[in-house]
């Protein structure tokens, strides 16, 4: 195991998520826009948003592959099923407590269950599951996991 293979299997496995989520909303199989979702913390702009969501989603996929990397070190084995496990508790966190209780902490322009009729936020609140963004959104979003822990445990395992 070297952090090479984890930050490539991070760079890849982004890119597979990403590409995953942006191809279901394209299906309609949900309304989620991860990029989206993240640039509008740092810009009011919509255009603008996306691009810094597309910047921080990538970070953040190479920052959380040092993570799973730190874990593989730690208990002395890498590989795709156990990747797999990681990206599907890293899904399920993600749906949850991430976008639920953390993100909207300080995140500016999402609205909550508070938020009251005159405000206007950017984003309406995930919901539990990610269900606000359409009812296969979970499936969605851990399928993608699942595959982004996949290939950062399958590369991570590969090198060295």
């Amino acid at each position: 195991m070297t952090i090479g293979g984890a930050l490539a299997g991070g760079l890849v496995g982004t890119l597979v998520l990403t590409s995953l989520m942006r191809a279901a909303n394209e299906l309609k199989l949900t309304r989620m826009d991860l990029p989206f979702l993240l640039g509008t913390a740092m810009s009011g702009n919509r255009a603008r948003a996306k691009a810094i969501g597309y910047l921080l989603h990538f970070c953040f996929g190479l920052v959380f592959a040092l993570g799973y990397y730190a874990v593989f070190t730690a208990i002395g084995i890498a590989g795709w099923g156990l990747g797999a496990v990681f990206g599907l508790l890293h899904g399920v966190f993600a749906a949850t407590a991430l976008v639920n209780v953390l993100l909207p902490l300080v995140h500016p322009r999402m609205g909550s269950p508070m938020t009251g009729a005159g405000d206007t936020p950017l984003l309406e609140p995930p919901g539990f599951m990610l269900r606000n963004y359409g009812v296969q959104t979970p499936l969605v979003a851990i399928a993608a996991h699942v595959a982004y822990g996949s290939i950062v445990g399958g590369l991570s395992s590969l090198s060295g």
